[in-house]
Parts: C-alpha cells; sequence; structure tokens
C-alpha cells in the first residue's frame, strides 16, 4: 500500500489503495519543500551566532581600550543580522520531487540545478528523526546509490516522513524487480 503521496505542489499527504502496475503513470508521493521546523537546531545556532557576531564589536569596545574599527564593526552587524535567516533560506531555494520511479531534487539560490535519481540505482535507503523531529513530525530520508552524480543523497525536514520512507522503500523492490535488477555481493 502507498501511503504518502502528494497532490502535486502542495507538499500535503495523501493516500493510494495499491501499488500501481509497471505500466501504470507515476504517483506522486511528496512533490515540496522542506519545512523550517525541520532545521530549528540549525535556525538556533545560526540566531547564537548571529547574536554573538552582533555584540562581538560592542563588547570590545566595552571592555576593551578601543573602538573596532568601523568596516570590522559593520561587518559583524550585518553578517549578525542575516545568519539567523538562513534556515529559511534553505529551506525555500530546496524542492524535492519524489515519484515512483525517480527522485527529483531542485537547489539553488542563483543558479538552479535539478539532480534526478532513478529508484533503481538506490542501494540503500535509511530514515532518521531525532526527538525533536518527531515531536515536530519531520524527518529526513538518506538514500544511497549507484548513481554517479548523485550516490548519496538527503532529504531534510520532509513533513510526515515516515509514510514517505515507507513507500520508497517498497518501490526500489518493486521497480528493481520491474527492471530485473539483482545486486550479487563481491564478497567471497
Amino acid at each position: 500500500m502507498i501511503v504518502g503521496m502528494t497532490q502535486a505542489n502542495t507538499g500535503s499527504p495523501v493516500s493510494a489503495s495499491h501499488v500501481k502496475a509497471p505500466d501504470d503513470q507515476e504517483v506522486v508521493y511528496f512533490d515540496g519543500r522542506p519545512v523550517l521546523r525541520g532545521e530549528l537546531t540549525f535556525a538556533a545556532i545560526m540566531i547564537l551566532l548571529g547574536i554573538g557576531l552582533v555584540l562581538t564589536p560592542i563588547l570590545i569596545g566595552v571592555l576593551g581600550s578601543a573602538w573596532p574599527p568601523t568596516a570590522v564593526t559593520v561587518i559583524c552587524i550585518v553578517l549578525g543580522l542575516i545568519l539567523p535567516f538562513t534556515p529559511m533560506i534553505f529551506t525555500r531555494t530546496v524542492r524535492y520531487r519524489i515519484t515512483s520511479y525517480r527522485i527529483d531534487y531542485e537547489h539553488g539560490i542563483i543558479n538552479k540545478n535539478i539532480d534526478t535519481l532513478e529508484l533503481w540505482h538506490v542501494d540503500d535507503i535509511s530514515y532518521q528523526q531525532s526527538l525533536a523531529d518527531r515531536l515536530l513530525n519531520v524527518g529526513n530520508i538518506i538514500v544511497l546509490s549507484d548513481d554517479k552524480s548523485t550516490p548519496r543523497l538527503e532529504l531534510k525536514g520532509l513533513p510526515n516522513a515516515r509514510p514517505i520512507f515507507d513507500s520508497l522503500k517498497e518501490r526500489v523492490i518493486a521497480v528493481k524487480r520491474q527492471r530485473g535488477v539483482i545486486k550479487f555481493d563481491s564478497a567471497s
């Protein structure tokens, strides 16, 4: 059973009643961006660094014998104000499209890059979820593959990630069977 499919461009999960036959159309499990709540640890670190950068010239000026140069002060304050927004920038510049046959990973701020990973290339798939992630209903899926351009793909901050992971796991097996892909161990 495929659970965790999404309606196109919404990122919200829906369910289906069965795994589609190989000749059926491609099914979309997720199409959307990572959620900001999945980047809480990163956001907290960036906020603390931002506060530290803003306070550094002030503390040096108050505690030291001389105020730091104006350029250093301006750079610290500007960086301190920008850093807290980096998690939001990350979530706005990344997009995942996970279907029954491939994973598209779009990323980039100025230049857009799209990497496609066909599911039959997948060697292993794992799921990570911290305690905070469980409370916020987000998770990370790590995909290891023999694909030359994308040997390791980490899908971070996915909302309701467990059903997507379960669907991907089932589809990897189904797609490999459809294509007749057999994995041999090289150990003797």
